[in-house]
């Protein structure tokens, strides 16, 4: 028996092929001739569409979808979005607005299966799962301007504390890598269920940064922001991220970056959960940080798959176990800011569990400033508290 093999050259495979599709849909000789099948051309979409009076229009070709709505926790705060509308084109539809300037995400609900929007390629991470992503301009201190621009980078390190890789983004000023001299550096923690990258995308914290240096309004700082879900199951530990970030993250990043290394340069701050895990690593550690921010959070109590418990038995709890480092005076000289802020709408973290928690790191000689704003638990609130807060660091 005599064995053939294929040669395949480059080039001639292709051609191989082609011919080959042209054959077998070439009718053969005494057989009858089928119809060509008909193409139907799709329609032309544009989404997100953005009119001059903050109007947005979202659409979806989904010709054969039953049911088609939308879901954005940043413009619905917590309710079900609107169904969207079907043409005789196969298009859903719907406009909303006039929304407030910012960043929305959103995500289109496809006969009860979640979709984000094919047409736009413009994303924001969480934890589990990537938004689409709108921006609404007209807020000034967040709008992309013709100013310097810093960059931020996505950076990967090894975390022995948690025998894994893990990612932070990192802001670095206009000029740095080109320039020389040190920074002072902006720990900066999203909330539950977010991701690293959702500080830089939806909370546009670089914009933010930027225009605060080219009005003079800040300092040039370096802004680290840190992976605070250790897993993603949306339960991460608190203590599992301190660990992280004490041990193998803020070290990395004055290895791997210029910045100062004493505690009167060093800020943190966090939303949410991440203010939440902001407390458990400033107060125990009171001597490497001089301000403090935690935005929209307070002390509470976490159980999977409920609100946070908030009130004066969370608190009284935290404070038992950290006494000791809540009455330790001489760490509390070099604190120059312990900055909250909480919405009179906010349904996760309410003002009363963010008053119970100023109220007794002021019984303990804390000198924490409590302001409450309006809206709720939102980045339409973060974004602001950035921007409110940036300003009085490293005076």
């Amino acid at each position: 028996m005599k064995l053939f093999s294929l040669v395949v050259v480059p080039g001639l495979l292709a051609i191989f092929s082609s011919a080959s599709s042209v054959l077998a849909q070439s009718p053969s000789v005494g057989s009858p001739q089928r119809p060509a099948a008909r193409t139907v051309p799709v329609p032309s979409v544009t989404s997100p569409d953005l009119d001059s009076d903050r109007r947005v229009t979202f659409r979806l070709y989904a010709p054969d979808a039953r049911v088609v709505s939308l879901t954005s926790p940043d413009i619905f705060i917590n309710e079900p979005g609107p169904p969207l509308v079907r043409n005789t084109d196969g298009i859903w539809q719907v406009t909303l607005g006039p929304l407030e300037p910012g960043a929305y995400r959103y995500l289109f609900n496809v006969d009860k299966i979640p979709v984000s929007d094919p047409r736009n390629p413009s994303v924001s991470e969480s934890n589990n799962n990537v938004w689409s992503l709108v921006y609404v301009p007209g807020a000034g201190f967040m709008d992309l301007k013709d100013v310097p621009h810093g960059v931020v980078s996505s950076v990967h390190y090894y975390s022995k504390a948690l025998s894994k890789w893990r990612r932070m983004h990192v802001y670095t000023p206009p000029g740095y890598e080109t320039g020389q001299g040190r920074f002072p550096v902006l720990y900066l923690i999203h909330g539950g269920n977010d991701s690293d990258e959702s500080w830089a995308s939806v909370g546009r914290a670089g914009f933010i940064v930027d225009n605060l240096l080219a009005s003079r309004n800040a300092k040039p700082m370096i802004v680290v922001m840190p992976a605070g879900q250790t897993s993603r199951t949306g339960n991460s530990n608190v203590d599992d991220f301190a660990h992280d970030f004490l041990g193998d993250m803020m070290p990395y990043v004055e290895a791997h970056y210029r910045v100062y290394g004493d505690r009167q340069h060093r800020a943190i701050a966090g939303l949410s959960l991440g203010g939440l895990q902001t407390i458990n690593i400033a107060i125990p550690q009171t001597d490497k940080f001089a301000y403090i921010g935690i935005f929209s959070s307070a002390i509470v109590t976490l159980v999977p798959g409920r609100p946070p418990q908030g009130g004066p038995e969370p608190v009284a709890a935290w404070e038992a176990q950290h006494l000791a480092e809540l009455d330790n005076r001489s760490a509390q000289k070099g604190l120059k800011l312990f900055w909250f802020k909480t919405g009179v709408e906010d349904r996760n973290v309410s003002i009363a569990s963010t008053q119970a928690t100023v109220d007794m790191l002021n019984k303990h000689g804390f000198n924490a400033v409590f302001h409450q704003g309006p809206g709720g638990h939102t980045w339409l609130n973060w974004r602001s508290y950035l921007n409110e807060f940036a300003p009085q660091l490293f005076q």
